[in-house]
């Protein structure tokens, strides 16, 4: 991965009165706390320990671990504490969970049928894409080496509160947050935390936006820093994500049946030798956050329903650069690669016209971010593998 550390050479060692310079021992405690220390020998160090242990009660950062014991499959890790969740101003129109955490009108409206909006309801939700658009802009711009994923949820919320408008995740089934921030191996709904963006790191930014009764959903995955531009994989599987979406919308019209996107989809990142999340699924999208009907992004399923004009839903297809399997991590939300390898995501919501497909979510000139050129892979290396066999199930994603 792009952010492994380099080997450590010609660092002093913190032993006393000792002048080694060839060191390849780390203290543990030191590691669990972030700073750096090395010794060249385990007899130095447990020499030093007396000295050297004061260094533990130095004024600590209050960074922790909120899953010790959890066994995460790549480099990422919670960082908490959490910041407490964010206010919305009074005068903001809400959604029904945003005291209580249940969507009740969606647990409500169950079921296969899929809304057929009015012109007014489609100007709503032209509007709400805009705006939806203009927010993750202001995020994309914001990501750099640096900043954390906390830091990137107050853009967020504040640009939602600018537009007079809630954001979508925030409680919605008792998310803590108001944006998903899905680093390297997380697939989705990464909640922000302390973690601090790393040069080589890729991001996935999920916002949507609920304004005067519509939501407006899409997401983007940004390379942070020139590293990340650099790595093969990471652009690799990227990029892919990005060629799926755009091939799937291109079939979108009237007539199209829903299982059909994830044809298109599979065999476009088969050929790229990647794998398709199957757990994840577009959805529905209008008044209700999530609703009818479900777009599977994967091969061969069974998703009934064909798109008619006036429907409004999600195509988001999440790419893996190993498995398809993931694993969720202690907070129920959090999703990553089950071989901890990256993975990338885009998201656009959709009208279906008479004629075709409207992207309300669509990139503008200015919007930052955007494709990148593949990078050749080194002749010799062998394709990677993955897997085919479909989940039993599956759930809508933010």
């Amino acid at each position: 991965m792009a952010s492994t550390i380099a080997p450590v050479t010609k660092r002093a060692c913190l032993g006393v009165a000792c002048q080694n310079v060839e060191v390849n021992l780390k203290c543990p405690t030191c590691l669990k706390l972030g700073v750096e220390s090395y010794f060249c020998s385990q007899d130095c160090f447990k020499k030093s320990w007396t000295e050297h242990k004061v260094l533990h009660k130095q004024p600590k950062t209050g960074l922790y671990d909120p899953f010790p014991d959890f066994k995460y499959t790549g480099s990422v890790r919670a960082m908490y504490p959490l910041s407490p969740m964010r206010k919305v101003p009074d005068h903001i129109p809400r959604p029904d969970y945003h005291n209580d955490g249940i969507p009740k009108s969606e647990l409500k409206a169950r079921g296969p049928k899929v809304e057929i909006l009015n012109e007014k309801q489609i100007e709503g939700m032209r509007k709400v894409c805009r705006l939806a658009r203009e927010v993750l802009d202001i995020a994309a711009a914001f990501v750099k080496p640096g900043v954390t994923t906390d830091q990137i949820d107050e853009v967020v919320h504040n640009a939602c509160i600018e537009r007079d408008s809630y954001p979508s995740p925030l409680n919605y089934r008792f998310f803590p947050k108001s944006c998903c921030t899905s680093v390297n191996e997380t697939i989705c709904h990464g909640i922000p935390d302390q973690r601090v963006l790393l040069d080589g790191d890729i991001i996935n930014i999920d916002v949507t936006l609920y304004h005067e009764g519509f939501h407006g959903d899409i997401n983007e995955t940004y390379y942070v820093g020139e590293k990340a531009m650099q790595d093969p994989d990471s652009v690799r599987v990227v990029e892919t994500a990005r060629e799926c979406l755009d091939k799937a919308i291109e079939i979108v019209k009237p007539g199209m049946p829903f299982r059909e996107p994830g044809n298109v989809i599979e065999a476009h990142a088969k050929s790229r030798g990647t794998s398709v999340v199957k757990t994840y699924i577009g959805h529905g999208v209008h008044f209700l956050f999530h609703a009818a009907p479900n777009v599977p992004h994967y091969a061969k399923n069974k998703a009934v329903g064909v798109a008619k004009p006036g429907m409004c839903f999600t195509i988001e297809p999440m790419i893996n650069l190993g498995t398809y399997k993931d694993k969720t991590w202690p907070d129920d939300w959090t999703s990553t690669t089950l071989d901890g390898k990256r993975s990338a995501q885009f998201e656009h919501t959709l009208l279906v016209t008479e004629t075709g497909v409207e992207v309300l979510t669509a990139r503008l000139p200015t919007s930052p971010g955007g494709p990148v050129s593949l990078i050749e892979i080194r002749s010799g290396e062998p394709a990677p593998k993955f897997e085919e066999k479909a989940e039993t199930f599956f759930k809508s994603t933010m």
